[in-house]
């Protein structure tokens, strides 16, 4: 069973930015695609961004291009989500996911193991 904890959510003004993490446990980390969702009070939880396996290609949602960054650093078992020029609409709980049944994906149903999540809040 491989454990997912996110860390690096907080309070920021609009345009500031915020590095989320997540940790993995386990030692095939390489092998799995990991993602970032998100969800809003009230909303259902939304694909952010994800990095495949292998040749860690990056995909995104639109809203999120050009100011969001995924990376992994397999040797430290961990994804990270930079997000910059944050606005109010992207205030939600961030859930990092792996898989390693797809190369990539945006549906929450191609991933099989999840973090907590944490609390990113923008305010105007």
């Amino acid at each position: 069973q491989v454990q997912l904890v996110e860390s690096g959510g907080g309070l920021v003004q609009a345009g500031g930015s915020l590095k989320l993490s997540c940790a993995a446990s386990t030692r095939t980390f390489g092998s799995y695609t990991m993602g970032w969702f998100r969800q809003a009070p009230g909303k259902e939880r939304e694909f952010v961004a994800c990095i495949s396996r292998t040749f860690g290609t990056t995909y995104y949602t639109d809203s999120v291009k050009g100011r969001f960054t995924i990376s992994r650093d397999n040797a430290k078992n961990t994804i990270y989500l930079q997000m910059n020029s944050l606005e109010p609409e992207d205030t939600a709980v961030y859930y990092c996911a792996g898989s390693t049944r797809i190369y990539w994906s945006t549906s929450s149903t191609s991933y099989d193991y999840w973090g907590q999540g944490t609390q990113v809040t923008v305010s105007s």
